[in-house]
């Protein structure tokens, strides 16, 4: 074991990476109550989601942890679970078992991508503030989604020609919650809420509850969080406490046929090109998502990996110039990819390299060994599957809000006194939570961008591949405006 994970070389021991893996399983283990909930909202079964970010989690980490040799967990996104159900989803109004088949998609991507070390000159291409922009916008859009769960925000609707809100007849008045149905030609005007009702008051306290254990970082907090608010709920009448046998683990297994493969079936993969305006959508779609990801799994690898020693200077330098798969920043980056292509396969979002990862390495994990140690924690999650339609949204809701704004630490990266960087880094950050669109917010980035270049007369320094990025964006844009 020690030859094979090179524990001497990497100054640990077994010791110290069970517990470090027993740390990230702890930090992670919400992520498999919450992406549930979310991807259910776009039609898909609770417990077949569950099963299935649990077998790409163990997939990933394991691979991870045997193949990179490097103590970072994997498991399907939060910003990716958002951008699923809210903006493929309820946006672009695919079905969710399209939806998988872009997830299958990208991932293909991304591996083409990064066997072919694509990922470099896409990498070189992007400035660095509109990278940190597209992490720190991905922070707003998720915390904006925690705010709307919660049921902290309402929105008042003036206007007489509503036709429906949630598919349902309007008859005028407050509208509580989501509006991703609302056909109207008055207002939206959002307000705070009065906190009268059971479920937001119970998300408030998760918060406060989850504010106190991550400012005293307490190991576990999102779990810990999570478990209590959900337990409070239960007085509050807002917890289901019915559990069935249609929520045991073999009737798990069973709703899970419904969706493995679910990419490839009559409603999947063969319907995206069933028109043209559509499958540039989707295509655009593909490349928005795979970019995304790129960012992501690189930020979160070099930030952990830089400040740890994970990843060294030479390895980093061998990341960018070398043309081999030898450092383990290269394989790092190829499970992560195959990862996000089983994802698709098996039916949930895309997986992710996961900032949780950082309390395992805080607490002394340094090589694969604690992925091996994460990987059997998260199978064991198999047998809470009846918990899974326990938990409310209102006990979900604070963690997406508190992880949101974990990720805007991005911004710090940002020179927002100059213009020329502020303009495009705005829109490519905030224009993501205004659009209720991930893919949205990068185009507007890029194309301001370049305007900032024209303006400033240094055209010349615009990336061809930057270029051909945004044309496809504006191609993209202009098939909207006819569809």
């Amino acid at each position: 074991m020690d030859k094979f994970f090179k524990l001497k070389e990497n100054q640990t021991s077994v010791k110290q990476e069970v517990i470090a893996g027993i740390t990230t399983f702890v930090s992670m283990a919400y992520v498999f109550f919450l992406n549930p909930q979310i991807l259910s909202q776009a039609g898909m079964s609770q417990l077949a989601v569950f099963i299935a970010a649990i077998i790409v989690a163990v997939f990933g980490t394991l691979l991870m942890g045997l193949y990179a040799n490097v103590p970072f967990a994997l498991a399907p996104g939060i910003g990716m679970q958002a951008y699923f159900t809210y903006t493929i989803v309820f946006g672009f109004g695919f079905k969710w078992q399209q939806a998988l088949a872009i997830v299958f998609l990208v991932g293909m991507l991304d591996i083409v991508i990064t066997l072919t070390h694509g990922r470099q000159a896409i990498v070189k291409a992007i400035p660095t503030e509109l990278k940190a922009a597209i992490g720190g916008g991905l922070g707003v859009f998720v915390t904006y989604i925690g705010l709307k769960n919660a049921g902290f925000i309402n929105f008042v609707i003036s206007g007489s020609n509503i036709i429906s809100v949630n598919d349902k007849p309007y008859a005028g008045g407050t509208v509580k919650g989501g509006l991703d149905s609302l056909l109207a030609s008055g207002g939206v005007t959002p307000e705070l809420t009065k906190f009268i009702q059971a479920s937001a008051l119970l998300a408030l306290i998760g918060l406060l509850i989850l504010t106190f254990l991550v400012i005293r970082k307490v190991p576990g907090a999102f779990l810990i969080t999570l478990i209590a608010t959900t337990l409070i709920g239960i007085p509050m009448g807002v917890t289901n406490t019915h559990l069935s046998a249609a929520t045991s683990l073999p009737n798990a297994f069973g709703e899970f046929g419904h969706t493995f493969g679910a990419a490839f079936g009559a409603h999947g993969m063969g319907t995206l090109w069933s028109s043209w305006p559509q499958a540039s959508l989707a295509i655009v779609t593909v490349f928005a998502m795979g970019l995304t990801g790129l960012f992501d799994a690189i930020g979160t690898l070099i930030g952990i990996g830089n400040q740890t020693g994970i990843f060294s200077k030479e390895d980093q330098e061998a990341f960018v110039a070398d043309n081999s798969f030898n450092s383990k920043m290269d394989k790092a980056l190829v499970v992560d990819t195959f990862t996000t292509t089983l994802a698709g396969v098996v039916g949930t979002s895309n997986t992710t390299t996961f900032i949780e990862s950082a309390t395992g390495v805080a607490a002394g994990g340094r090589t694969g060994l604690t992925n091996i140690v994460t990987a059997l924690g998260f199978l064991a999650m198999l047998f809470l599957s009846p918990l899974v339609s326990v938990i409310p949204t209102a006990a979900t809701a604070p963690l997406l809000i508190v992880v949101g704004i974990m990720m805007m630490g991005e911004f710090k990266k940002i020179d927002w006194s100059d213009l020329a960087v502020a303009i495009p880094a705005f829109f490519t950050s905030i224009f993501m939570g205004f659009s209720f669109s991930i893919s949205y917010g990068i185009a507007a980035g890029f194309i301001f961008y370049i305007v900032v270049k024209v303006a400033q007369g240094k055209w010349k320094e615009l990336s061809p591949i930057l270029l051909v990025i945004t044309a496809f964006f504006l191609a993209n844009f202009i098939l909207l405006a006819f569809i």
